[in-house]
């Protein structure tokens, strides 16, 4: 009685998603958000459901070649955005990198940029105006946080 192989992740039978596609669907993520687009007004552009933008957003479906290129026109950004902030691992392990997820071994403060309430916080702080208040508000929420300015 032989054991079938293991297979890799994004290959045929694997539960888990591909690294390069966790990547790609955590850029559209951000993207996405930043541009303050739901999921379901994102899907309707390129001809797509809310629930296979949230399949492409976690990595569990593949972003093909032509979806690539209408949502990076979609969302102004060229194509190569989408592979940018690829963990160095999965850049030197590819393509046969295993057991990655998309939050495993990630350190806080790299989920904290891709946080709703962050990506909100940077739309709103973006649409500002006038840079005296933009200067006052950085300033406001650094003493918040308790970082201190270096003169």
């Amino acid at each position: 009685m032989s054991k079938k192989p293991i297979p890799l992740p994004g290959t045929r039978g694997s539960d888990i998603p591909h690294p390069v596609d966790v990547n790609v669907g955590k850029q559209l993520k951000l993207k996405r958000t930043l541009v303050g687009l739901t999921q379901g007004a994102l899907g309707e552009r390129i001809g797509l459901t809310f629930q296979q933008i949230q399949k492409y957003e976690r990595g569990a479906n593949r972003v093909s070649a032509s979806k690539l290129w209408q949502l990076s026109n979609i969302l102004d950004c060229p194509i190569e955005y989408f592979f940018e902030d690829m963990p160095e691992n999965v850049r030197n392990e590819f393509p046969g990198y295993e057991g990655y997820t998309s939050e495993a071994n990630v350190p806080e403060e790299e989920l904290t940029l891709h946080r709703r309430q962050t990506l909100e916080l940077v739309r709103a702080f973006s649409d500002v105006k006038d840079q005296n208040i933009r200067t006052q508000v950085n300033k406001m929420v650094k003493a918040m946080a308790g970082v201190h300015e270096e003169d």
